[in-house]
């Protein structure tokens, strides 16, 4: 590992995190969260480039600012107790779809979720203060949560509590959030689909071939709005090479002309090609190649950047691929590599030629809205 000397970074990390498990036999159990921890301190030395900081849970205020009460007062039952009220299961789907139906009595899901809100609260804090240029909340990238529905395994989407809370508690004006999860961030579109403050820029698998089934390119928000949600909707497959053409053709051009005050980006290691309910092909080298795209597109506002990273479905590679991607964001020199007998399949992006034509799509669609895309 390199020695040279880097800033700190704070990273929020606490063992009830993982209470945020729907269960056995649920795609989402909450071992992914001591997995990462254990390689994390293995490979990272803690005093040279992170500093590992404790968050109090959210309370009821701190929800309120982006959920409707009576949302949460169900959600904090339903997800936070051992023993149901009766008929509690007769409102489960108006609050709640399917996929968050949990497999045994979460009692510790709620608090967790509250958890992953204060961690975004002091995140916010902690950058905004000046404490630290990067703050990464491990558990972070609840992205499909809207303000009265639960879906997607989220309860409550703190990526919207981010920018929410940037822009009322300290007035920034200008808040650009960066989704590279592989599910589009239907959740975080909702909340600012018609507020040109908010600019989302979503990378994720093409919608006709994934959930939420919604991060078509001609989305582009509302109103004032318009022109502010960016859709990138990337083909079955899509590797290394199209993320990266995607960055330098699309995302980094477009955060220069808008200058943020400060990037959000949500994602874990789901856009990986071992995934194992996504598509996509990205391989270690290219999680750590968005982390260093993320670190460029920050230098224009002072490095200022909150991290948020929770997802991902392949327990062997999921520790890994966010490893890689911190890495490449606070320019930490660590070797992660995929196994050579099965990098070996992957070494060109079969999709590549059809990104092209998705870039194509998007600068005809934006083009009104963006002098770079022109």
């Amino acid at each position: 590992m390199n020695q040279k000397t880097l800033p700190i970074t704070a990273l929020l990390y606490r063992d009830e995190l993982k209470g945020y498990d729907f269960g056995i036999g649920h795609p989402f159990r909450g071992n992914r969260f001591t997995r990462f921890y254990m390689l994390l301190k293995e490979k990272v030395p803690e005093d040279r480039y992170f500093r590992i900081i404790k968050a109090d849970p959210a309370n009821d205020q701190d929800l309120f600012l982006i959920c409707d009460e009576e949302y949460v007062e169900f959600t904090g039952t339903f997800f936070g107790t051992s023993n149901l009220p009766p008929g509690i299961m007769d409102d489960f789907f108006k609050f709640h779809s399917m996929d968050n139906m949990t497999n045994a009595r979460p009692s510790k899901l709620e608090k967790a979720a509250r958890v992953i809100i204060g961690q975004a609260k002091k995140a916010c804090e902690l950058v905004q203060a000046g404490e630290y240029r990067k703050a990464i909340s491990i558990g972070g990238g609840l992205h499909h949560a809207k303000r009265a529905y639960g879906e997607g395994f989220c309860l409550y989407n703190d990526v919207a509590f981010c920018a929410e809370y940037l822009s009322k508690r300290f007035g920034l004006k200008k808040i650009l959030i960066l989704d590279t999860d592989a599910h589009a961030g239907n959740g975080t579109a909702d909340y600012f689909y018609s507020n040109p403050g908010v600019l989302l820029i979503d990378i994720h698998q093409d919608p006709d071939t994934i959930y939420p089934g919604t991060g078509y390119i001609e989305q582009i928000g509302d109103g004032t709005g318009k022109g502010f949600t960016v859709n990138i909707p990337l083909p079955v497959e899509a590797g290394d090479e199209s993320y990266e053409l995607i960055f330098n053709t699309i995302v980094l051009p477009i955060t220069r002309e808008y200058q943020p005050d400060i990037i959000i980006r949500n994602g874990g290691s789901d856009p990986h090609y071992l995934d194992s309910i996504t598509r996509l092909g990205l391989t270690l080298n290219g999680f750590r190649m968005i982390g260093e795209k993320v670190k460029e597109m920050s230098s224009g506002c002072n490095e200022k950047e909150i991290d948020l990273v929770t997802s991902g479905y392949n327990m062997k590679i999921l520790p890994q691929a966010w490893l890689s991607l911190i890495a490449g964001l606070t320019d930490i020199d660590i070797s992660l590599e995929d196994s050579d007998d099965v990098l070996r399949q992957n070494l060109t992006d079969p999709s590549y030629k059809d990104t092209e034509s998705v870039i194509d799509k998007i600068r005809s669609t934006l083009k009104n809205y963006w002098n770079c895309l022109k």
